[in-house]
């Protein structure tokens, strides 16, 4: 799931909205039941840990919840892509780069060029055909970044 930057929460967090976003950057069970076995450890049953983690997805308070893979170890490749879309078409450019399943997560910058997506893609080779398409729909040149380096820096924010 990718949301750009422009759709922030629109609600307060509660202490148990705190203590899912804390906990959960660390890391998530594996078991049988492994929401049972996360809610556990922020005090709430299953239901409503999955009903909270909706929730804070609906309303733009979390822009993922899921797994992070890193698609060269499985023989794919991503990189860092970004665009100058005209500011009174931006929403549906956002719109067409998203329905792309390669497009990891889509932000909005306060710079000339203001949309910076990651693309994940099966192959360094289909990079430039994604990115052709991606062009080809919205009309706008888009820039690859490639990865030079890599770089492990664990960022953790307490909510």
């Amino acid at each position: 799931m990718s949301r750009t930057l422009n759709q922030a929460a629109t609600r307060e967090l509660d202490d148990l909205d705190r203590a899912i976003i804390n906990q959960l950057q660390g890391g998530f069970p594996v078991g049988d039941r492994p929401y049972a076995m996360a809610a556990g450890a922020v005090g709430a049953d299953e239901a409503t840990l999955i009903g909270r983690l909706g929730d804070l997805l609906a309303d733009g308070t979390l822009t993922r919840f899921g797994p992070m893979f890193d698609v060269e170890r499985m023989g794919g490749a991503f990189s860092l892509c970004a665009l100058a879309a005209p500011r009174d078409d931006y929403e549906r450019i956002t719109a067409l780069v998203n329905a792309h399943p390669e497009v990891a997560h889509n932000y909005e910058r306060d710079h000339a060029l203001n949309m910076w997506f990651v693309l994940a893609c099966a192959s360094r080779d289909d990079i430039p055909l994604v990115l052709a398409e991606i062009e080809a729909e919205t009309g706008c040149t888009v820039y690859d970044f490639p990865r030079e380096a890599e770089y492990f820096i664990e960022l953790k924010l307490s909510a």
